[in-house]
């Protein structure tokens, strides 16, 4: 796992593509969005960090982005985990529990807090194994 950088541009998009377009996700991200999204995980934002997580041979398999805001429901710092995607051959060898356990270690006086289709039952075990818990929400949107 290593941060995002200006090289990583062109897999990151099709990864997003490819997540955005799976069942995975609800919305289907449009190009523009996706590249908002990757530039803001480029830039010096506060708001968004990008990571990408690769192969033995260093190539790009998978990313991931967080977004930092403040919970006043938990009366601290909030990180989201708004992107988790791995290609297949990532999948079941520890690459998200190894992200959640950064993101732990990075922020350890934050709560973290993620979204997961109710049928996508690998990320929902990977999720409880990890220490998250289940909240019954609605979630709301104004566009």
């Amino acid at each position: 796992m290593r941060s995002m950088t200006e090289a990583d541009r062109p897999r990151v998009y099709r990864m997003m593509k490819d997540f955005f377009g799976s069942d995975a996700v609800l919305t289907n991200g449009s190009d523009e969005i996706i590249e908002r999204d990757i530039d803001e995980c480029l830039s010096d934002s506060p708001f968004l960090e990008g990571f990408v997580f690769t192969d033995e041979s260093g190539e790009v398999k998978g990313y991931a982005m967080a977004a930092h805001s403040y919970s006043t429901e938990f009366g601290r710092h909030c990180v989201w985990v708004e992107d988790l995607y791995l290609e297949s051959e990532l999948r079941g060898r520890g690459v998200a529990t190894e992200f959640l356990e950064y993101l732990r270690t990075a922020y350890p006086d934050s709560v973290t807090r993620l979204e997961s289709e109710t049928d996508n039952d690998r990320a929902i075990r990977t999720y409880l194994k990890n220490g998250f818990e289940e909240i019954p929400y609605l979630e709301m949107i104004r566009r």
